[in-house]
């Protein structure tokens, strides 16, 4: 299975809230395995924007410290997948660990 996994970072790790990242980390993923990883900075955060962007780079899934209902919504409707509430960890520990099933996000750190 193919996929590519975008997620906010700041400082290098996974940080609260995708809208306020200076980059993604963006994560191609073939037969289980990380394939690569590329950094990219994202458009200036307006709503719908970030979720369209991701979508146009091939995301098809996004892990995130957290996001307000509305993004949410405006991502799953670009079929992207949503998980929040995940820590703060390198791109490729948080997706070793989706991948593996031991992923356990807790609370959506964003609750607005």
């Amino acid at each position: 299975m193919n996929m590519k996994i975008g997620i906010p970072l700041a400082g290098g790790r996974a940080c609260a809230h995708f809208g306020h990242c200076q980059e993604f980390a963006l994560v191609s993923v073939a037969d289980g395995k990380i394939t690569s990883v590329t950094k990219k900075t994202p458009p200036p955060h307006e709503p719908g924007v970030i979720p369209a962007w991701l979508a146009s780079e091939g995301a098809n899934v996004i892990l995130a410290g957290g996001m307000g209902e509305r993004a949410q919504a405006i991502f799953r409707q670009n079929g992207i997948k949503v998980v929040c509430g995940v820590p703060s960890k390198t791109p490729e520990e948080l997706v070793e660990a989706y991948l593996s099933g031991t992923l356990t996000p807790g609370a959506n750190l964003c609750d607005h």
